[in-house]
């Protein structure tokens, strides 16, 4: 029961960062990738605060155990989350410049690739149905994102270097969660990450206030959903769940942004489209069965 919990917060987790890459291919438009990425972090760090108020109220007045706070751990944590935060975002604003979306969520979401590779040299035990439900999962995106064959480019180069950062980001994760309160150190991320992305701001130049007010809409659903919302659903969904599994399950934010666009843009899925998206699900299902090798006894 706990890790099928575990398993829907990721995927609402999915399901948010799909439709936000919408959020951020609009607010391209209006101002600078590091400007962008410092108000959506911000945000999430703003929203974050009441939230964290709210439940420390509620575990007060219940009476309920409150987690202590091991502060070297959360600090330590919130550093190299909010570095491996900043550097993605910040690579995959960039990237999504001159890439498309629906090639950019491809490459995005390849770091369910590196999450199991990465997780070899930290000592992550990686079994055989894993292995296999990463090459059918990237079959599946592949099918369903890659219209055309791939011409590789600037961008997308950096987008391919924004997957392994955020296969980083999960690792990174997935080792501090085990020490610190999940919402804390997603609070504490944010904080991190705006910080170094105001500083490169500084260095690139601040957005004028007319633009700015234009970016609005999309900054408040970038930094209030796909930041505070979802990325602290992820750090609370990572804790006692195998990080490969977990990225499988957050590259399904390829599907659920399609699904939006049916939903809300009266877009249609294509056969290959389809069987893409069914090859990914599949692959997550295959990482939750049992396969029992049966050997004949020997009398």
């Amino acid at each position: 029961m706990f890790e099928l919990r575990q398993y829907l917060l990721l995927f609402i987790t999915a399901t948010i960062w799909g439709s936000g890459f919408v959020a951020q291919k609009l607010g391209m438009s209006y101002i600078s990738p590091f400007a962008f990425t410092f108000f959506r972090t911000l945000l999430g760090a703003l929203f974050l605060i009441p939230v964290i108020l709210f439940i420390r109220s509620y575990n007060q007045k219940h009476k309920y155990k409150q987690r202590t706070v091991n502060k070297r751990y959360l600090v330590i944590g919130s550093i190299c989350c909010g570095f491996f935060l900043i550097l993605s975002e910040s690579l995959q604003q960039f990237g999504l410049v001159t890439v498309d979306v629906n090639k950019a969520s491809f490459i995005t979401s390849l770091y369910m690739i590196f999450v199991p590779i990465l997780g070899i040299f930290l000592g992550h035990k990686i079994t055989f149905k894993v292995i296999l439900a990463v090459i059918i999962s990237c079959i599946g995106l592949y099918l369903f994102c890659i219209k055309d064959e791939i011409a590789f480019e600037r961008g997308d180069l950096l987008v391919f270097l924004c997957a392994i950062g955020f296969a980083c980001h999960i690792l990174v994760i997935a080792y501090f969660i085990n020490h610190v309160d999940g919402v804390i150190l997603s609070c504490g991320q944010f904080f991190c990450a705006s910080f170094l992305g105001f500083v490169m701001m500084c260095f690139t130049g601040f957005p004028i206030a007319e633009n700015l007010i234009k970016c609005i809409p999309a900054l408040l659903y970038a930094g209030i959903m796909s930041n505070g919302v979802a990325y602290t659903l992820q750090i609370v969904a990572q804790k006692g769940i195998n990080p490969t599994v977990a990225s499988l399950i957050l590259s399904l934010e390829s599907v659920m942004g399609a699904v939006f666009g049916i939903l809300f843009l009266n877009e249609v899925m294509t056969e290959r489209e389809l069987l893409g998206a069914a090859l990914m699900f599949l692959a997550i299902i295959i990482t939750q069965l049992k396969f029992n090798v049966l050997r004949k006894k020997t009398v």
